[in-house]
């Protein structure tokens, strides 16, 4: 409902008195605006055709948004239409107008009816501004059909995903819902939604910390195993570096010696890899726990 003296009434008295253009006249307008760069002539034509901003906002007012703001938006694309128009097509500036001003709006539409931003492809866009129309008139039936079987209906008619029409039926169901909100009505308490939605994922800046330390860890890693012969690398990965641990007496089979001798071959290839790491990095917290 618009108040009296509000900036929606102002554009609705204004786009009432502005004349009709005949057909040559608005031909006349867009090339006066396309060869002579008069703003006037611009400004003109789109005046004329504000009567399509009003009669297009009236077919948005259930999405609960500002009608003014709504036709505000309405008039940035009937604007961009009178700039854009080319009087050499020979149509009528309403026809082509209507598309700019469907569009603009919209995407006001989609942009501020919640604050979770909806999908912006075309696909996603007929889903939207469709759903509740289709499902009303596919409801209507006897009996009506299952939820699963309307989705379906629906989405074979759209050309969308099954998946995205139950997305967008579940987002149209119900308002936006703050998780500031409170929980319970008990005096003195101040829960809110967003306390029961803890993770137990670590922190973003754990994440980062943890994968810029395994980067590094991994390099030194690497450059201590250089310093290691190619039977002292085997121990090493076989013994500390893999999942499955092999025994001293596993990797004696395998080496043809004694599990004795692994253990010292791998004792050894650790004192190795200590002095290089040292060499890299003098604090040997940063790799001993």
């Amino acid at each position: 409902m618009m108040v009296p003296g509000d900036s929606s009434e102002r554009f609705v008295k204004t786009a009432m008195r502005a004349p009709y253009l005949s057909f040559e006249e608005e031909q006349s307008l867009a090339i006066r605006w396309k060869e002579n760069n008069d703003q006037q002539a611009m400004h003109l034509m789109a005046q004329a055709h504000m009567r399509l901003v009003v009669a297009m906002v009236s077919k948005m007012r259930h999405y609960g948004l500002s009608m003014s703001d709504l036709m505000q938006e309405g008039h940035v694309g009937l604007l961009e239409a009178a700039a854009r128009f080319e009087p050499a097509r020979e149509i009528r500036f309403s026809t082509y107008a209507s598309w700019w001003i469907r569009a603009s709006m919209q995407d006001y539409v989609l942009r501020n009816w919640s604050i979770v931003r909806g999908g912006t492809s075309s696909a996603q866009k007929s889903l939207f501004f469709n759903l509740r129309r289709l499902r009303a008139r596919l409801g209507q039936g006897e009996g009506g059909l299952s939820a699963h079987s309307l989705h379906q209906e629906i989405a074979s008619t759209l050309g969308v995903a099954l998946k995205d029409v139950a997305n967008m039926d579940a987002r149209l169901s119900g308002p936006d819902q703050s998780l500031n909100a409170p929980v319970s009505d008990t005096e003195g308490s101040d829960a809110e939604k967003q306390d029961y939605l803890v993770s137990d994922l670590p922190l973003p800046d754990e994440i980062a910390s943890n994968h810029i330390d395994g980067e590094r860890r991994g390099k030194w890693l690497k450059c201590a195993l250089a310093c290691l012969s190619e039977r002292e690398v085997q121990i090493i990965q076989k013994r500390c570096l893999s999942d499955k641990v092999e025994t001293l007496e596993s990797l004696g089979k395998t080496l043809s010696i004694s599990k004795e001798r692994v253990r010292q071959i791998e004792k050894r290839a650790m004192e190795k890899m200590k002095v290089a790491l040292l060499n890299e990095n003098a604090d040997a917290s940063s790799f001993v726990s």
